[in-house]
């Protein structure tokens, strides 16, 4: 009979994006929105970087087979919201990295978010230009 692998699960958020990330131990294979990474962010040159950060930091790269989903916002915040996903599962898989993805700023959860446009405003600060004449 075969053993089943333990899977980790951890919900990472950033600006509007959400993203539902599954790891287990495996060879490194990366799956988005049941794609290839490489395919899903073929336009976004530094998402791989950005979502590699937390193995790189914990010696773990190419440890584990990731799976997500990922929803809202933009590339750069969908691979923003990978990388908290994945810095979350990898506690929940070894609690003995916490304290070094804790001072990357990895296991926080970025909170800014896009103002909202204000009535009488051009945007969320910006006023009328004032004319003398």
């Amino acid at each position: 009979m075969a053993e089943a692998k333990k899977r980790f699960y951890a919900t990472g958020k950033r600006k509007t994006a959400i993203a539902r990330v599954w790891i287990t131990p495996g060879s490194g294979q990366f799956i988005v929105n049941k794609k290839p990474f490489d395919e899903y962010f073929s336009d976004n040159i530094v998402a791989r970087h950005v979502v590699e950060m937390p193995f790189n930091l914990t010696g773990t790269l190419g440890k584990f087979d990731i799976y997500c989903t990922v929803e809202g916002g933009g590339k750069s915040a969908q691979a923003e919201a990978i990388r908290h996903g994945i810095s979350k599962a990898l506690v929940l898989f070894n609690e003995e990295l916490r304290p070094s993805l804790k001072k990357a700023g990895f296991l926080t959860r970025d909170a800014r978010v896009k103002e909202r446009k204000k009535y009488g405003l051009r945007g969320a600060r910006r006023g009328q230009q004032y004319s003398k004449r």
